[in-house]
C-alpha cells in the first residue's frame, strides 16, 4: 500500500512537470510583446530573453502603433534603455540566493497626470504646458524600486475631469481595436497603450 501512494505521488508529479513544461514552452513561443508582466519578470530572471530586448520590443511597438492611437504623449525611450542594460547587468552579477525586485527589467507605462520626476506632468491643461513634476507619486516611486522600467506618460483627459480622452495640449487618444471609437477616460491612454500591447502593463486612476 505504501509503494501505492509512492506511484499515485510520483505520477502526480510527473503530471504536475509535463503541465509546467508545457506552459512554459508556449508561454516561451509567444512574442515578447503578448506576455503579461510577470511572464516577462520570469524570462528576463531565467535568462530566456534580457531586460534590453523586452524594452527594444516594447518601443517598437509603441513606435508602430502610437502614430494612430495618440496615447504616449511624452517618451523617456533613451533613459529606458539605459535602465534596462543596468537590469541585464544587475541580473548578471547576481548571486543565485540574491533578492532582487519582482519586477527587475520589465517596462511599463505611467498616466501624465500621475507624475514622474523630471517629466511633464499638465494633466492636459495648457495653462500647465511647462509645468514639470518634481517628485514622483508614491505608486511610480514603488513599481522603480520593484525594477519596472517607465517608457513614457500616457493621455489623459483634461484634468481627470472627463470620460473620454482628449484635451487642447496633446488632442484625443484613440481606442486600441476600433480608432473611430473613444478609448474612455481618464486613463485613456493607458487603456490605449496596453490594449495595443505595446506596454506590459500601466498606472492609471
Amino acid at each position: 500500500m505504501h509503494r501505492r501512494h509512492e506511484s499515485h505521488a510520483s505520477n502526480a508529479a510527473d503530471r504536475d512537470n509535463a503541465r509546467v513544461t508545457t506552459v512554459a514552452t508556449e508561454t516561451s513561443s509567444r512574442p515578447l510583446t503578448r506576455r503579461s508582466a510577470l511572464e516577462l519578470a520570469a524570462a528576463i530572471r531565467a535568462g530566456e530573453t534580457s531586460s534590453r530586448e523586452v524594452v527594444d520590443a516594447h518601443i517598437e511597438a509603441i513606435e508602430r502603433v502610437d502614430p494612430r492611437l495618440n496615447a504616449v504623449v511624452i517618451d523617456r525611450f533613451d533613459a529606458a534603455r539605459e535602465e534596462a542594460a543596468a537590469a541585464d547587468a544587475r541580473l548578471a552579477g547576481a548571486s543565485a540566493d540574491e533578492h532582487l525586485p519582482p519586477l527587475l527589467g520589465v517596462p511599463c507605462t505611467l498616466k501624465e497626470s500621475v507624475g514622474f520626476q523630471g517629466l511633464g506632468q499638465s494633466a492636459g491643461v495648457v495653462a500647465a504646458r511647462d509645468r514639470v513634476c518634481e517628485r514622483p507619486a508614491s505608486v511610480v516611486r514603488r513599481i522603480v524600486d520593484a525594477g519596472a522600467i517607465p517608457l513614457g506618460l500616457t493621455n489623459v483627459s483634461e484634468l481627470t475631469l472627463w470620460v473620454e480622452t482628449e484635451n487642447r495640449l496633446y488632442g484625443r487618444t484613440h481606442n486600441a481595436y476600433d480608432t473611430s471609437r473613444t478609448a474612455g477616460g481618464s486613463s485613456g491612454g493607458e487603456g490605449a497603450i496596453v490594449g495595443a500591447g505595446a506596454s506590459p502593463f500601466g498606472i492609471g486612476t
